[in-house]
């Protein structure tokens, strides 16, 4: 019965035919506040939903007010690890939600964020172990956000590390992986080839060129990666429908750049 429930769940937040997906986490205010192209959270829902995204990522006080009551539906991960910017530790994450709470509130999945590297490790991998059975028992998809960040990570993008938070991702339960982009397809590659489940990308601070999105999410797609996972750069764009729609022409129907860029108008 899980497992079917979990097939059912998954083809929700991923394309079923290509395998891949177009996340869109929202889950920012904890840890930054209200910032821009997230403050009115059911617009933002709409605009990401309406273009053709597969899921958004909300914490569970959000999930009502983002709640859609028309238009196209969309997959909705609840994420149950918080930090602050405003804490002496904001990349110690702490569990704020469980499964059983997702479930009630109509999850189609779960996410958790842990930090390698970090002082509070172990906490976290701790948190994930329990999460990972949890959710195996409910037969809910999880979604773990794994960076390499603390004094002994010189480069978060390098791809030694990044490839070793891909694999503490799958070894640790999670059904999607999702780390940092190394910089190019060809390291990138070694990070999907040392993962056993799906490999998204996670957008990083907002940029300031079309091309280098578009680049970045060529590079992982080419690299065998399952799409991406990308916030601030997705809604805090001027256009933020037509950008899904661009990565949507290059992840599900393996088109260029310059396709994606001739969406966008450039």
């Amino acid at each position: 019965m899980t497992i079917i429930g979990k097939q059912i769940r998954m083809e929700r937040i991923m394309d079923r035919n290509s395998g891949r997906t177009i996340i869109v986490p929202m889950d920012h205010g904890v840890t930054v506040g209200p910032i821009a192209g997230v403050s009115d959270i059911r617009s933002a829902v709409a605009n990401v939903a309406e273009a053709g995204a597969n899921a958004i990522v909300e914490h569970k006080g959000l999930v009502g007010a983002g709640h859609r009551r028309r238009g196209s539906d969309i997959g909705l991960i609840v994420h149950m690890s918080a930090s602050t910017s405003l804490s002496p530790y904001p990349h110690s994450k702490t569990l704020v939600c469980s499964v059983e709470e997702a479930l009630k509130l109509g999850a189609d999945a779960v996410s958790i964020h842990v930090n390698i590297g970090d002082h509070q490790e172990k906490e976290m991998l701790n948190d994930f172990g329990r999460v990972a059975a949890e959710a195996r028992t409910w037969g809910m998809p999880l979604l773990a956000m794994v960076y390499p960040r603390g004094e002994k990570i010189k480069d978060e993008y390098d791809v030694s590390v990044v490839k070793h938070a891909a694999r503490v991702g799958c070894e640790m339960g999670a059904d999607i992986v999702k780390v940092s982009y190394t910089g190019s397809s060809e390291t990138f590659r070694e990070v999907v080839e040392g993962s056993t489940v799906p490999v998204v990308i996670a957008g990083g601070a907002k940029m300031n060129s079309d091309r280098d999105i578009l680049e970045m999410v060529k590079g992982a797609s080419d690299a065998g990666g399952s799409g991406v996972s990308i916030g601030r750069n997705v809604f805090q764009h001027d256009t933020p429908g037509k950008l899904i729609q661009a990565m949507a022409k290059i992840l599900f129907e393996n088109k260029t750049v310059e396709d994606g860029l001739q969406i966008l108008g450039k």
